[in-house]
Formats: C-alpha cells, structure tokens, sequence
C-alpha cells in the first residue's frame, strides 16, 4: 500500500453541542446550589442582599452583551430597559395582585417589545448616534414615569410582600433564589447566541458591517432579534427589584449607574464573550458591595472609573483576552 492511499490519522471527536450545553447547565446547577447552602450556613440576611445585587448585574451585563459585546452597538439605555421591568412588575401588582413570577414574565414580554421598537426606529443610526439615541430613549421613558400617577409619579410605589415563601426562610433568600435563576437562564441565553449561526452573524456585524451586508448576512434582522433579546433580559433584570425593596422611584430605577455599569462590567471582563460579563459582574459589583459596607456608597462610580482606566489602558481585551493573550 503506498503512502498516499494510507488512511488518515482519525482525529477525536469534537464535543457535540447538545452535551457542550449539557456542562454549562449542569455545573450552573451545581454553583447556584452551593451558593444557596454557602449563604444559609452564614445565616445573615445581608448576604441575600449582596448577592441578589451582585446576580443583578450578572444578569444586566449578559443581557448588555448580546448587542454591545456581538453585535458592537453601544447602548447606554440600559437603565431604561430595566426601568421597564420594574414598573411594568408594578402595574400588574397594583391592577391584578400579581408576584414576582407574573411580573417577570410581564417585564420581559414588555421590555422585548420596547427593544424590538427601539431597534427599529434607532438601528440604522450607527456609532455614537445610536448611543446617544437609547440615552434619550432613557430620559423619555423616565419623564413618562415621573408623571404617571397610577405607579406613584415622583413620590414612588410601595409594593407589600410577604414575611417569607415556603420553603425558603425569607423573603429575601426567595428572591435571591429567583434572581439566581434569572442569572443561570441570562447567562446561558448569551452562550447559546454566541454558539449560535445568530452570534457569528453578530460578530460579523460588529467586525465589518458593510462587509456582512455585502455577503448576504440580515444584518438588520440579526440587529432587531439582539434588541428584543437584550431588551427583555434588561427588564427581566429589573422586574424583581420592588418586590425586594418594597419601594421603588424614578430617581432609583433610572439611575445611572445602571447604564454604567452594565457597560464596565463586560468590558472589564471581556466583551464578545459569554463569561466576560459575568467575570466583570461579580468582580465589579462585589467591590462595589464591600466599599458600602466599609466606606461609602458614594465611591462605587469611583471604583467603575478607575478600573476602566486600569483595564483599558493595560487590558482593552479585558481580564479573559488578557489572560488569551498570554
């Protein structure tokens, strides 16, 4: 037999999708519960606290990511979006009753639909127009509340809860349980993109979008499904928030540190990438917990502005393109 009718070395088999999936949803399940019997052994209420707030934005820098981070349009409306949620959660509680689980369904079916429409009128801006188009889309949305009587206007909405949901032993360790799965679904929504013929359509965009146009990519399809998609897991993000508060206002829901943030977090840990955001949340949102406890809420923009002056000038990749790199 001669040396070209050899066969060729067989190669190992790649690792099907459906099982790449399998890990991700398997070990999410694994962490989520050793953080939920982490935090009971510690025993203290904060610690719901500080780890619902930290899921928050694990869920917003993911959500942030499908368009940003794939697709490279910069929205600074994510403060709108979440918003959104919020009250939206809130006008099905004052109208119907409704708990947290409804007003989450609600938020995303709303929020989607705010970010299919958004797309739709703002896309075919490009670059700092379109940034600064979902900014008004934020400040809009904000005068809209402020006087809008029926969730309170100005002096905000007041939302009562229960003492405690069965089987859990706080109303607060429920609703880190919700927001725990929120981030598990958020997260894992944003891997599937980003394995997905949508992601490398996004990704293509982002390089090069004259180019994708003309090779045949539906750009502004792929553009409107990342809107929609984003915009519904921002105002998932944002659905929870009065039911753990009790109370929410405008100057609260439309902070800006939510814009903010949602934009650090995955540049700081890498954009473009399923992981980045939830790298820069957690590392993000929790050095922003301990300086409250420590020293003051006031430094938390302070400690966004340093560290995206650290990482873009040593690590514009952000913490997983550095390690990449080396």
């Amino acid at each position: 037999m001669s040396a070209a009718t050899l066969p060729a070395p067989a190669l190992p088999p790649a690792l099907p999708k459906e099982r790449k999936h399998l890990t991700y949803w398997l070990g999410a399940a694994a962490v989520a519960a050793a953080l939920i019997v982490v935090l009971r052994l510690i025993g203290n209420e904060y610690g719901w606290y500080a780890g619902y707030f930290v899921l928050q934005y694990v869920v917003l820098a993911a959500a942030w990511n499908i368009l940003g981070g794939y697709a490279g349009y910069v929205n600074f409306g994510a403060a709108g979006f979440m918003a959104t949620g919020s009250y939206t959660a809130v006008v099905l509680n004052e109208a119907f009753g409704f708990d947290v689980l409804p007003g989450i369904l609600g938020a995303a079916v709303v929020a989607g639909l705010l970010g299919l429409g958004t797309g739709y009128l703002t896309l075919r801006l490009r670059g700092v127009y379109f940034s600064i188009a979902t900014l008004c889309l934020s400040v809009v949305l904000q005068t809209l509340v402020v006087n809008w009587d029926y969730v309170g206007g100005s002096r905000g909405a007041y939302i009562i809860r229960p003492r405690s949901v069965p089987p859990f032993l706080s109303y607060g360790e429920y609703i880190f349980v919700v927001m725990l799965v929120l981030a598990v679904i958020a997260v894992g929504i944003g891997r599937t993109v980003e394995m997905s013929r949508l992601g490398r359509g996004l990704q293509a965009i982002r390089d090069n979008e004259r180019a994708a146009e003309a090779v045949g990519v539906p750009t502004l399809r792929l553009k409107l499904i990342a809107t929609t998609l984003s915009g519904a897991l921002m105002g998932v993000a944002g659905a929870p928030l009065p039911f753990y508060a009790g109370y929410i206002n405008p100057e609260g829901a439309f902070n800006l540190a939510y814009a903010v943030n949602c934009i650090a977090m995955p540049l700081i840990g890498g954009a473009g990438t399923w992981l980045g955001p939830v790298i820069g949340a957690v590392l993000l949102a929790t050095l922003q917990q301990a300086a409250t406890v420590t020293i003051s809420s006031a430094l938390n923009l302070w400690i966004v502005g340093w560290m995206l002056v650290l990482f873009v000038a040593l690590a514009p990749r952000g913490i997983l393109g550095w390690f990449r790199r080396r």
